[in-house]
């Protein structure tokens, strides 16, 4: 019995302990240091070992400058605890906030030479300089340890000093140093550097750190070197540049062929398409692996669909996907090549009945669930093509019922959103749509808040939602490759509705259909039309951004394209189109962007 009041008691203890100690955190980082204060004194007097309550303590204290009570507590702590070798450094920086800074310094003076008598105090001490931003004094306590004892190493903590102080070259250095002395840090390296890259090419810490990286390349060649060479270049989206640098790791190492593919996949996806073709030839080119040759097949019929125009073209295309077939079969093996031909099919050659029959024919084919979905996947998008709305509903749902919290089954819930929207099923689209903007795929979440706006900023006001409806017919159009239907039912819609938020919508996006179709001209007026009447609207930086590229790859307007290119760069300087206009920009003018 006596036992089992001892522990019950035990118990509330440490859970009053438990609870003092959250409740004091909370309110020192509100800032209510006097209530703080009064909760770590507490937990300090029942357990003054604790470090952590100490200083908490001490900086309660010191925050609301009373420093006596703050004197007080270090000569105690001092007096309990002599050998703790950080206690002579919160002496001298509570001096130090009385601007005392001269009496300040001995004490700094004398916890450095703690070090020469035990090397390994480099760490307390370092980080007691640190945690008071005594940062040249933590870079004195943490080499002077190093040099002393060479089996240290707190290059670590000296990488991010020097990235507190804002001294990038030397965190850079220090940070490849740690790599080339040990190839086990660069994943964990990479990943504070790249806190301190960006995605501009020209940004002072990019230039800095390719300069850096490219003298070790040419003093002593390392594999890690191309790697975050190729790695800073995808950062830059320069994939050709990163596909040199894998292409010379590949010739010097001759392991797989993964980081080549990746390349050449990101590139794919944001319309690199030359940079995908040097890819996956270059892979064809080094493997006799089947997979991988009908992998990389598959990637260049996708990057040739993407850029054909012509009829001629496209019967090359269809050549190519015969030939694959006769070579690879119909089986499970070629589920993802069934796949891209039913998109060529359905897209390019508008003969979706065909793609149909050959998808739901690779249904009885699969190999695994996840090729059962991927097949339903592309399947539903056909029957949404083909205006049979509620049976690609159900391929979707199957997808998000089968697969939950996969990417794939966001998408699907994406395309259910969709298809919502073209049928005019508006609060069930918005619905899908508000659990997507979380979603852990960025392309999908960014794609489900653009759907979500353009619905949501347009039913407002209109109970018949006409405005909405129209502008989605024309959205399925031209889907449907139904160009110059979607650009004369936008035409309806902006006669219709004039002076609607809708219109800047439709102005954009029948400009695009315009230079889709090869009008530039018209597609000039409506970008300009866009940018007169909604010069405040969500799609202005795009507006100006696309009439940028428009002078400068259509219509051969130098001054004109560089003019829009600026009006992104100085006046949205949040647009996602702003490292493109720059690097853009800085090509027409000529500079050496290498």
């Amino acid at each position: 019995m006596y036992y089992k009041i001892i522990v019950v008691l035990f118990f509330f203890s440490t859970f009053s302990v438990a609870q003092n100690s959250q409740l004091a955190h909370n309110y020192f980082q509100k800032g209510e240091f006097v209530k703080a204060a009064s909760l770590y004194k507490q937990l300090y007097t029942k357990n003054d070992i604790r470090q952590d309550y100490f200083k908490k303590l001490l900086s309660c204290y010191q925050s609301v400058e009373n420093f006596e009570a703050a004197t007080r507590l270090l000569e105690k702590h001092q007096e309990k605890h002599p050998k703790q070798s950080n206690i002579l450094v919160e002496i001298g920086y509570n001096l130090q906030l009385q601007n005392k800074k001269e009496e300040a310094i001995p004490y700094y003076e004398k916890t450095l030479k703690f070090i020469e008598e035990n090397p390994y105090k480099g760490a307390e001490i370092g980080r007691a300089f640190q945690k008071n931003h005594l940062l040249d004094y933590a870079l004195l306590a943490y080499k002077k340890a190093m040099n002393l004892d060479v089996n240290l190493n707190f290059n670590g903590y000296i990488a991010n000093i020097y990235g507190e102080k804002a001294d990038i070259e030397n965190m850079f250095i220090t940070y490849l140093d740690m790599i080339e002395k040990n190839e086990e840090y660069y994943s964990t390296i990479q990943r504070y550097m790249g806190t301190f890259i960006t995605d501009d090419s020209q940004d002072k810490n990019n230039i800095l750190f390719r300069r850096l990286v490219l003298k070790r390349l040419q003093q002593n060649p390392n594999n890690s070197w191309n790697k975050l060479l190729s790695w800073l270049y995808m950062q830059q989206r320069d994939y050709d540049k990163a596909l040199i640098q894998e292409i010379a790791l590949h010739k010097r190492s001759t392991k797989g062929l993964d980081r080549i593919a990746d390349v050449g996949a990101i590139a794919f996806d944001n319309e690199d398409y030359e940079t995908t073709k040097a890819s996956f030839n270059y892979i064809l080119e080094n493997t006799q692996n089947a997979s991988l040759i009908l992998d990389a097949q598959i990637y260049l019929l996708e990057a040739a669909i993407s850029t054909a125009s012509t009829p001629k073209e496209h019967d090359a295309i269809e050549q190519k996907f015969q030939y694959l077939f006769e070579n690879y079969g119909n089986g499970s093996s070629t589920i993802n090549l069934k796949i891209s031909y039913a998109d060529f099919l359905t897209f390019k050659k508008d003969n979706p009945n065909k793609a149909i029959t050959l998808l739901k024919k690779a249904l009885t084919d699969i190999g695994s669930d996840y090729q059962r979905w991927k097949v339903k996947l592309k399947l539903g998008d056909v029957l949404v093509y083909t205006n049979k709305f509620n049976e690609a509903l159900i391929n979707y749902s199957q997808i998000q019922t089968n697969l939950k919290n996969s990417t794939l089954a966001q998408t699907a819930r994406f395309k259910v959103a969709q298809t919502s929207y073209f049928k005019g099923d508006f609060k069930w689209a918005v619905s899908q749509l508000k659990v997507l903007k979380k979603s852990t795929s960025q392309l999908i979440a960014n794609d489900a808040l653009e759907l979500h706006l353009l619905i949501s900023n347009n039913i407002i006001g209109d109970t018949t939602h006409n405005a909405l409806k129209t502008y989605a017919k024309a959205d399925l159009l031209a889907i449907q490759n139904k160009n110059k239907q979607a650009i004369d039912t936008l035409h309806t819609l902006l006669k219709k509705f004039k002076g609607r938020e809708i219109e800047g919508i439709a102005l954009f996006k029948q400009a695009e259909l315009f230079t889709k179709i090869g009008d530039f001209e018209l597609a000039e007026n409506n970008y300009l039309q866009l940018i007169e009447l909604h010069k405040d609207g969500i799609l202005a930086d795009d507006a100006y951004y696309n009439l940028a590229k428009l002078y400068k790859n259509k219509l051969n307007n130098t001054e004109k394209a560089k003019e829009m290119f600026e009006k992104v760069i100085f006046e949205f300087p949040s647009s996602i189109h702003l490292v493109d206009a720059r690097k853009q920009f800085r090509k027409l003018r000529g500079d050496n962007l290498n």
